[in-house]
């Protein structure tokens, strides 16, 4: 992730952070800063928008961000979305004198119309928390109950991290979306997550979901784009061949941290999880999560699935190659119709079973069951293009 953030501020002059709040943005700026600053031995500036102080200095930012030379840091940047619109000019000086490095825990969607702004200047990195390759593959279903959020895995026993995540939602609630100029009641926003959480992993239905809120269909939409802009829910979009078949045109819905969804399903550790009715959607999500932060990139991610039952999980496209993977809570992952009907229809290169356990095995000529703690390795894939 730190080659990634300075590989970006090297190309180009804005490099935006983003993630849901507490992922370990701030902590991967100051890493990014360290090392910019022996690297380059250039000055390096922050400015952190939670602090009031730093609001005010920031009043006329012109004044303030135009003379500065290095790298500048600031967080939370959607605090002082106006702040965008100053970037613009700067990002535009010949030589670029410095560079911006910006956090921010809601998308440009959310908060103005950042890529309209800083189209042509800004590259993005998504930071999604810790993943499986950062905490070691023997850490496997800690990291899958208890999510990716630095303190909630750090926190000492189960009920520390559950805890944790309970006060997050709350705090996320109460405080975070009514900064982002937001008013829905806390209340009605956490019924609908809540909701969210038993329908994880499902195709979006925003009439059945209004009816049980009591309210419209666009209401229920409303509601998704917040949580969705805010990076704690995911909208996976549909893929469309050009197909004689009916195909899913709606998109799925995934509670984004593993943690979070567990805490929403009221689930405090591995034994509940086992027992519990979400248990293989609660792994999809997971695994789907693992996957495209160990890719680098949601983009060009989709799942498929027709009107008749088949479907695909995850449809990536890297390299000018169709990657397949679906996601399967079992020992020993088999052949299904579903999966000869994607490796045919898509036309897939390759399509990967991931599956708890240990053994990388194939299933078919295209098909290879593949434990999820060797999804390290699928960087290589998009590298070499050879699929091992």
């Amino acid at each position: 992730m730190l080659g990634r953030v300075l590989q970006a501020l090297a190309e180009a002059p804005v490099t935006i952070l983003d993630g849901a709040r507490q992922t370990g943005k701030t902590t991967l700026a100051g890493m990014v800063a360290e090392s910019y600053a022996e690297k380059s031995s250039g000055e390096v500036h922050h400015f952190d928008l939670e602090r009031a102080a730093t609001r005010a200095a920031l009043s006329t930012p012109e004044l303030t961000l135009e003379p500065l030379r290095g790298l500048v840091v600031i967080d939370e940047i959607q605090r002082l979305p106006e702040l965008f619109a100053t970037l613009r000019p700067l990002a535009d000086r010949p030589d670029i004198p410095a560079r911006f490095l910006v956090l921010g825990s809601a998308s440009p969607d959310l908060v103005h119309d950042v890529s309209e702004s800083l189209a042509g200047r800004v590259l993005f990195v998504h930071v999604p928390g810790f993943a499986l390759d950062e905490v070691g593959a023997e850490a496997q279903d800690s990291l899958w109950v208890r999510g990716g959020f630095p303190r909630s895995w750090l926190a000492g026993p189960e009920g520390a991290s559950f805890r944790w995540r309970e006060a997050f939602i709350t705090t996320f609630l109460e405080r975070d979306v009514p900064q982002l100029g937001i008013r829905v009641p806390s209340e009605t926003l956490r019924r609908f997550w809540t909701m969210l959480a038993h329908y994880h992993g499902q195709t979006w239905n925003a009439s059945e979901l209004a009816r049980s809120l009591g309210a419209t269909s666009k209401t229920a939409l409303h509601y998704r784009d917040i949580l969705a802009g805010a990076y704690v829910i995911r909208v996976l979009p549909p893929w469309f061949e050009n197909l004689k078949k009916r195909q899913v045109k709606s998109p799925k819905v995934y509670i984004r941290d593993s943690g979070l969804l567990h805490t929403l399903l009221g689930i405090q550790d591995i034994n509940a999880l086992r027992s519990h009715p979400r248990y293989g959607v609660s792994w999809e999500g997971f695994a789907l999560q693992q996957v495209l932060a160990i890719m680098g990139s949601a983009e060009n991610a989709y799942f498929w699935g027709t009107q008749r039952g088949a479907e695909l999980d995850l449809l990536l496209f890297r390299g000018g190659r169709a990657l397949g993977f679906e996601f399967k809570c079992s020992d020993a992952p088999s052949m299904t119709k579903s999966m000869h009907i994607a490796l045919r229809d898509l036309d897939l290169d390759v399509l990967y079973v991931v599956y708890p356990g240990r053994e990388l095995y194939r299933l078919h000529e295209k098909v290879k069951a593949l434990p999820l703690r060797e999804c390290v390795r699928l960087g290589e894939v998009t590298i070499t293009g050879s699929g091992w």
